[in-house]
């Protein structure tokens, strides 16, 4: 099989329901390159393998069995079995456009130094289900929607980062940094995150590119389960857990996370009273002051460690 330049990858994870759309996007790509689809089956107990095996006659797909949990470690075997120089990570609940892959090459091949890249993303709601009134633009964003309008940018705030679900890294880049770091990424039923935003702030310190491409779109389902409030309170849980890690992670840690997550709290608290009127914004910030709580307990667990150690 010739090079190929740019390999599309989903990682996968008991979500039979909806992977065949994802890979049956990528298979009738509008792209006249030459490319594969790699499925990474991270551990899945479901009918994942049959839904691959039902279109295993077609020569661009590879499918891979990884047992060890966890999107990062999955995300690093995908990019291990895949040849390509670019890296496409699509979600397995999403769908691609068809000029996806066109863009993401594109961009690439125009500058040497982007090293992330990532698009618009859309939601997919169950048929006969609006979004809920209680739903801000901001929580919104927990679903995976992310739009920064109809330009390319370069993004220079690490908090702006592309979307994993609709996600692109130059194979070089990845392996300068060593690969996704599995100690953030979603594990299981644990939404642990903030892997993206990790891997835009070390992109930009080392003299890379990090772009939002508006023309790479995907379309995300929104599963039933997440449009319940306490979905939304456990994101928020587990995005403070996560921002608590990566602070670890950088040598941030300390006393002074108890301080930034109390004050935060706070905040969050006092924010949510001032948009009492409004159910979607108070609800947004309820979430925020409840993410703290897990952000803090995080910071005082890691602290309890350290102290263990001396």
């Amino acid at each position: 099989m010739p090079h190929t330049q740019i390999s599309a990858i989903i990682c996968t994870h008991n979500r039979d329901t909806y992977l065949g759309a994802a890979i049956d996007s990528l298979l009738a790509q509008d792209f006249a390159a030459n490319f594969e689809v790699v499925v990474v089956d991270n551990g899945s107990s479901d009918r994942t393998c049959e839904v691959v095996e039902q279109r295993a006659n077609d020569p661009r797909l590879k499918y891979v069995f990884e047992p060890i949990i966890g999107l990062s470690v999955a995300r690093n075997t995908g990019a291990k079995v895949a040849s390509g120089d670019i890296l496409a990570y699509l979600d397995d609940d999403a769908v691609a456009s068809n000029c996806w892959l066109q863009v993401f090459d594109d961009a690439y091949k125009n500058n040497s130094k982007l090293a992330i890249a990532g698009g618009k993303v859309t939601l997919l709601w169950p048929q006969g289900v609006q979004q809920p009134r209680w739903l801000s633009p901001g929580l919104a964003a927990n679903l995976g929607a992310y739009d920064l309008g109809e330009r390319k940018i370069y993004i220079e705030q690490p908090g702006l980062t592309p979307r994993g679900l609709n996600y692109s890294i130059r194979r070089s880049f990845l392996a300068e940094i060593g690969g996704f770091d599995p100690h953030l990424g979603r594990v299981g039923k644990n939404l642990l995150s903030n892997e993206e935003l990790q891997m835009t702030e070390c992109a930009l310190q080392k003299g890379w590119q990090v772009a939002y491409l508006p023309e790479a779109l995907v379309a995300h389902n929104v599963a039933p389960e997440r449009l319940k409030r306490s979905w939304f309170l456990n994101r928020g849980w587990w995005q403070g857990i996560s921002e608590c890690y990566r602070e670890q992670l950088a040598g941030k840690a300390g006393i002074s996370q108890l301080q930034r997550g109390s004050e935060r709290f706070v905040r969050g608290l006092y924010k949510s009273l001032q948009y009492f009127s409004d159910p979607a914004e108070r609800f947004d910030k309820l979430v925020y002051a409840y993410g703290q709580i897990g952000y803090l307990n995080a910071a005082i667990q890691g602290l309890l460690s350290t102290s263990d150690k001396k």
